[in-house]
């Protein structure tokens, strides 16, 4: 932390320096809010993950400024008796984990409700019974599709907020039928925060969920072969980030029609924090985390990223920048998806006083400069390789 000053909260109060338990802490998420609260906050984090790769920098032992304030303990929650010790040991836990990629929604349903719901449980459990915080990561999967999907395509009430914005406290949470297996994850995401709700009503846990609506930014996902599975199939903005390092045409699944919204992951990392240090602000609220300014439909975002990627590599666009697959080649049998994602930010607002900045130009420029300053190279490399016959 830079200076001595006592740092306070929303209310004026002084903020307690606190040990926070980060499951996931070296994946995307985690690894910015280490990096945010090593360098903005006195607080310690005991960092557990299976890896590490994302936080190296911060675990290096020229950074003794920091050795004191982070732990890495390499831990898988499925089965590991050393969780409930950590947890005990911190002010706040603070679970990250999650399987999150589409694609695996549809191809490892069983992993993916697993991963989600069953082996959140023990984190739940054990903050409850030591009488400890959570901050629990759900998604903003959870409202599935919004209700004006379900009008005619051209009818008025599907241009009205109410049948599309989504809210925390009003909204329904609507999914296809049971073969639809990509609301495997949304289902098992929205049954453990009942949980987590449930557990607040009646034993007293103090607990924050936060919904994510699509965090951008470095670090984001993998690169299919370059540091990921070479057959994965990462998120939107990965995906099309490897189509554009190999100058490939981006995918637009089903003609691209999908709406989303985008925050840059430092404004939503800001609002994390403003969670974590003001507790009687945040406890037993469920926010949404987005940016309602950043809508686009994914064709647009595929446009967009073709733009700002010719400017942040200097390579012009290749001749057909996009091509439209249907979702049943690109994710196989069982995909389904949510129209549009606006997040009500009503909530968040109130409470913390958090409201997003980045723009979606920005927060683009931002990201395909680190993904084309960190694989554009490797890449090259590997689609140079001779092909062994």
């Amino acid at each position: 932390m830079a200076n001595g000053a006592v740092r306070l909260d929303l209310d004026g109060r002084p903020i307690k320096p606190l040990t926070i338990c980060m499951i996931g802490a070296g994946g995307f998420i985690g690894s910015h809010l280490c990096e945010k609260l090593l360098n903005e906050t006195p607080h310690k984090v005991l960092a557990l993950d299976v890896y590490n790769d994302k936080i190296k920098h911060l675990l290096e032992p020229d950074t003794s400024e920091w050795a004191e304030r982070i732990q890495f303990h390499r831990i898988n929650i499925k089965h590991d008796s050393r969780l409930e010790g950590l947890v005990k040991m911190a002010d706040l836990t603070i679970n990250l984990a999650a399987i999150c990629t589409p694609a695996d929604y549809n191809t490892r349903p069983l992993d993916t409700i697993y991963s989600n719901f069953i082996d959140a449980l023990p984190v739940v459990k054990y903050c409850s019974d030591n009488k400890k915080r959570l901050i629990h990561f759900s998604t903003c999967e959870v409202y599935g599709k919004t209700i004006g999907s379900f009008l005619p395509k051209d009818h008025p009430l599907r241009q009205d907020p109410d049948f599309y914005v989504l809210k925390e406290d009003t909204s329904p949470c609507i999914f296809g039928s049971i073969e639809k297996q990509r609301w495997s994850y949304a289902c098992a995401k929205q049954l453990i925060e009942r949980l987590v709700y449930a557990e607040g009503a009646e034993n007293g846990l103090e607990f924050t969920i936060v919904r994510p609506f699509n965090w951008i930014g470095p670090r984001m996902d993998f690169i299919p072969g370059i540091d990921g599975p070479s057959e994965g199939v990462p998120r939107v903005l990965a995906c099309f980030s490897n189509n554009l390092l190999r100058r490939e045409p981006l995918k637009l699944v089903d003609g691209g029609e999908s709406q989303r919204t985008f925050v840059y992951i430092k404004d939503a990392i800001e609002a994390v924090l403003l969670m974590i240090e003001n507790p009687e602000r945040a406890n037993g609220h469920i926010f949404n985390v987005g940016n309602p300014n950043n809508e686009v439909t994914v064709r647009q975002l595929a446009e967009m990223m073709t733009q700002v990627y010719s400017k942040v590599s200097g390579e012009t666009a290749i001749e057909s920048p996009t091509i439209d697959v249907s979702s049943k080649e690109f994710y196989g049998e069982g995909y389904d998806d949510s129209d549009k994602r606006i997040p009500d930010m009503t909530i968040i607002n109130r409470q913390l006083g958090w409201n997003p900045k980045t723009s979606l130009w920005d927060l683009l420029e931002s990201t395909l400069t680190y993904q084309h300053r960190t694989y554009a190279e490797a890449v090259k490399k590997s689609t140079s390789k001779p092909v062994a016959s």
